[in-house]
């Protein structure tokens, strides 16, 4: 993930909301910012990633299943790999390869999977973050009605952004798939603000 240093070093120049304290809220976003290195060819491989729409509206109660069964299956079915020893490349983010796959291949397949499953796609980003140990990381968001959850694959259940620990910094759009935006917001996040 080294491509996501130059990435967060990004965020420094703007200033973002932090979404509300634990406990079901949404991350907020403030501006738009340039996609992370890997994602727009993604984007290009792959149109469920950035284009199209469809699924339907879900309660929490049918949602939250849905997501922790996907979340479990992802993680249980895929190894850790590097970019370098699936693709031979720095930086790709792909659907995982021969079932091996980093953090965002990890997102990727969780993110095709609730889309097949008819969960709607404007409820559904990905996510850079700035792991509790300080490392550039990806997840998936779900947007429900109580809040913004993560399906991760260091973590096997599905939480709340702001239970994970981790920095955001920026997001997918939900409204505009092939378009980011700063969602500043968690522990680490004035270091990025200035404030």
């Amino acid at each position: 993930m080294r491509a996501f240093a130059a990435f967060a070093a990004f965020t420094l120049a703007f200033t973002a909301f932090a979404g509300e304290s634990y406990g079901g809220s949404a991350l907020r976003a403030s501006r738009s910012i340039g996609a992370p290195i890997g994602f727009p060819s993604a984007c290009a491989r792959y149109s469920w990633l950035c284009h199209g729409g469809g699924g339907r509206e879900m309660t929490d109660d049918e949602a939250m299943p849905l997501l922790q069964k996907v979340n479990r299956q992802v993680n249980a079915g895929v190894a850790p790999a590097t970019d370098a020893q699936t693709s031979g490349k720095s930086e790709y983010w792909s659907l995982p390869i021969n079932s091996k796959g980093d953090c965002e291949d990890y997102a990727l397949l969780k993110l095709k999977t609730l889309l097949s499953a008819g969960f709607a796609s404007n409820k559904l980003a990905l996510s850079v973050v700035i792991d509790r140990g300080g490392n550039n990381h990806v997840v998936l968001l779900a947007r429900l009605k109580s809040g913004d959850f993560v399906l991760d694959n260091l973590a096997a259940k599905v939480k709340p952004w702001a239970s994970t620990g981790y920095t955001f910094l920026a997001s997918q759009n939900f409204n505009n798939r092939s378009a980011w935006q700063v969602t500043l917001a968690g522990p680490r996040a004035s270091q990025f603000s200035g404030t």
